[in-house]
């Protein structure tokens, strides 16, 4: 297969408008608030949440750009740590619909690695493979996503969206799997409280099978944050076409979507030497960041007497690492 674009936010927005189209919006509404009241749910279901084609396009319309947006997030903080770095294998487990493919293919868009998508919803995998046509070459393959999954050994395992989905003894064994199979796992959850809780225990069965954590975290030593109290996250910016608004009933030409993420790997990484956990508070003459560094949780100052620092620091973004490179090196 020839490519015929790159993958990227805006392609992807194009792939989807093109198999959506001509689909009712009444129906994709409808579909989408079932999906919703599943997501939001609090038991994981032992069954494809996506059970048919009008299903699957809903929740492409539904959750694709913002899952992809979340993935580039966490990849971007993995290749500030290792820039050198680029996989030749990717496993995106219960990657439905591919939108973790795609970050991944954007993010080594000059080499692809060469990608396996593994789902148990076949229509899902079907509209995958239909969506990546002529962008990125991938096997999308149907496995159930649980206790019993083995994974083929790859350079970079991802797993998006998914551990809320799986009983705690499946979560288990699958972060355990994907530990025994790959060099580098990305796992990413919704930015609520239970989403930071299932990624904090991935990363304790990572850190504990030998893995350094790379991003977000500056050290792969215990989380500072006193459970119950608070839970990190980030944010990422999700531009909403105009069959995205339709379908999920918004009016605004963006959104922006909280998640949680760890990204661990088996090789010598350069973790950032502090994270902002929040979004930078600019007050006058001043730039308040909340920040988590290797001796825990804290908070800078910058000002104008900072000089060069302070308007960096007006520039910062919640998730960035601080102090930028060249100032962390001086």
């Amino acid at each position: 297969m020839n490519a015929v674009s790159s993958a990227s936010a805006d392609s992807l927005r194009a792939a989807l408008a093109a198999v959506l189209d001509g689909l009712p919006p009444n129906r994709a509404a409808q579909a989408v608030e079932r999906l919703i009241a599943n997501y939001r749910g609090t038991t994981p279901t032992d069954a494809p949440v996506l059970r048919d084609r009008s299903d699957v396009a809903a929740y492409a319309a539904y959750r694709m750009p913002a899952t992809f947006e979340a993935v580039r997030g966490a990849l971007d903080a993995l290749r500030a740590a290792a820039p050198d770095w680029e996989p030749r294998t990717h496993t995106d487990v219960g990657g439905g619909t591919g939108a973790a493919s795609w970050a991944v293919a954007e993010a080594w868009e000059e080499a692809p690695p060469r990608t396996t998508v593994l789902d148990w919803a076949e229509p899902a995998l079907a509209l995958g493979r239909e969506l990546a046509a002529g962008v990125f070459d991938a096997e999308w393959r149907r496995e159930r996503i649980g206790a019993a999954l083995s994974l083929p050994e790859a350079d970079l395992v991802t797993v998006s969206y998914v551990l809320k989905e799986l009983t705690e003894a499946d979560r288990t064994a699958l972060v355990t799997e994907a530990a025994r199979a790959a060099q580098a796992v990305v796992i990413v959850e919704p930015g609520t409280p239970d989403g930071y809780e299932r990624i904090i225990a991935a990363r304790t069965r990572l850190t504990d099978a030998g893995f350094t954590v790379a991003a977000p975290c500056p050290h792969s030593g215990a989380c500072p944050i006193v459970p119950g109290t608070d839970w990190c996250h980030f944010s990422a910016r999700v531009s909403r076409s105009s069959l995205h608004r339709k379908v999920k009933g918004g009016s605004l030409p963006y959104e922006d979507e909280k998640f949680a993420y760890v990204a661990a790997v088996r090789f010598p990484v350069t973790p950032a030497p502090s994270r902002i956990t929040r979004r930078p508070q600019i007050r006058k003459g001043q730039v308040l960041l909340e920040l988590c560094g290797p001796e825990g949780l804290g908070r800078d100052t910058v000002t104008k007497r900072h000089g060069p620092l302070y308007k960096q620091a007006r520039d910062a973004e919640w998730g960035d690492s601080w102090p930028p490179e060249e100032q962390s090196q001086g």
